[in-house]
Order: C-alpha cells, then structure tokens, then sequence
C-alpha cells in the first residue's frame, strides 16, 4: 500500500509540473464543480505582398528533337540573360522544368504519325521587388519567352504579422468565452489550455491581376503587377473554465 501511495504522490506532482498552455484539450482535467467551455477562433491581418513568384519559359518546335532543344537552349539563354540583366539575383532563379514531346498527326483509321517534336524550359523566378516585376515581364518577352505562368504572391517575412493574428485570435476567443459564459450566467473563471490549430501565411491562392499593354498603345507602354492586399491568418483552440 505505501509503494502504491508514492506512486500516486509522484504522478501527482509530474501532472501539477506541466504548465496548462502545455497540456492539449483533450487532456485537461476536468473539476467537478466547474463548466468547460471549449472555443475555436480564427484571428485575422492583411499585409501587402512584398515578394511575386512566377513561372518563365520557352516553347520551340522543330521536325527534329535535336533541332527542338538547340533552338529552345539559345533562346532560354536570353531569356536567363534578361532576367540577370533586370537585376534578378541567381538564386533567385531555378529551373522548374525541361521537356520534350514528339508533335503527332491524326487520321481516320491510320496510326499517328511523328511531325515533328517540341521542347519546353521553365526557371521559377522570385522577384523580391514587386513594382519592378512588370517591367521584368516585358523583358522577358522580348528575349523570347513565350509562355508565364503567374505571378503568386507572398509576405517575405509573415511572423510579425501572424504574431498579431495570433493575439487577435485569442481575443476572439476570449470574448466569445465571455458572450457564453455571460448567455449561462456564469463567469470565465480562467483558461485550462491553448492549442495553436492552424496558420495562413499569406500565400496568394490565385494570381493577382495582370495588366498587359495593347498593340496600340504607345510603345514604352509596360506591364503592370498589382499585389493588392493578402489576408494571413492564426487559429487558435481554447479552452475555458466556467463557474
């Protein structure tokens, strides 16, 4: 019996060493004489988008694959050339993807037949100055891209902004705790547990618009990026004691 009691004692204390914040709300004690009170809230921020990532390449067709990659090496050449010469760091551009396809021709009841072959080369570009990434654009079409996909946008550096989600989540929940609480004429008496569920940071999930020139307006007309504005976001699961 007083190997059973120290066992107890020691398990008792271990659980009184765990700080409540730590233990998850599944797991909280429950006192007989309170009411647990569990909230789930989301706190929101917007930030402007300070970094646009996109995708630049080039397509070539030729009868042959040979011809379809060296004609599509030179022209990527400039295209990277571009990039560089737009002040684009190196590290700031990788390749995102190469490819060749044979082209086929279809007719009725006959097997296809090889016309010729394209090849395809994509570099993922980050642009850590948004307002200069249309200009950029542009000069990656006259070195000769042909296809972009793009731009996503991003917070470079989002802590500063989910710390303040954060704190506005757990002010969310608090005073939904207290309209409850208030509604069954009890009070929050303290919190029990916090679990962080979940953060946004900001990724855009569709591209911002593009505003492409028109052949006839004048010719140092130039691409324009808009960022607008991205929503990041915490969440955040509480738990209360009510009595």
């Amino acid at each position: 019996m007083r190997y059973q009691f120290a066992t107890a004692a020691l398990l008792a204390l271990a659980s009184a060493a765990v700080p409540a914040a730590a233990q998850s709300l599944d797991t909280t004690p429950i006192l007989p004489d309170a009411t647990v009170l569990d909230v789930v809230a989301t706190g929101r921020t917007m930030r402007t988008p300070d970094i646009a990532t996109l995708r630049a390449g080039v397509v070539t067709q030729s009868p042959t694959a040979a011809a379809a990659l060296a004609e599509n090496a030179q022209r990527m050449d400039r295209v990277i050339a571009a990039l560089r010469a737009a002040g684009i760091a190196a590290r700031d551009i990788a390749t995102a993807n190469v490819g060749l396809q044979p082209q086929y021709r279809y007719t009725d009841n006959q097997p296809p037949v090889i016309t010729g072959y394209q090849a395809t080369n994509t570099v993922a570009v980050k642009f850590r100055d948004v307002a200069k990434s249309g200009a950029a654009l542009d000069a990656l079409v006259k070195a000769g891209a042909n296809q972009i996909d793009g731009p996503q946008m991003a917070v470079d550096q989002p802590e500063a902004a989910l710390d303040a989600a954060r704190a506005d989540a757990v002010k969310r929940a608090r005073a939904r705790a207290e309209l409850y609480a208030q509604a069954a004429g009890l009070r929050v008496d303290r919190i029990a547990a916090i679990d962080e569920a979940g953060e946004n940071r900001g990724d855009s999930p569709r591209p911002p618009v593009l505003q492409f020139a028109r052949a006839e307006m004048a010719s140092d007309a130039a691409t324009r990026v808009m960022p607008g504005e991205t929503e990041i976001s915490a969440t955040v699961r509480m738990r209360f004691i009510l009595r």
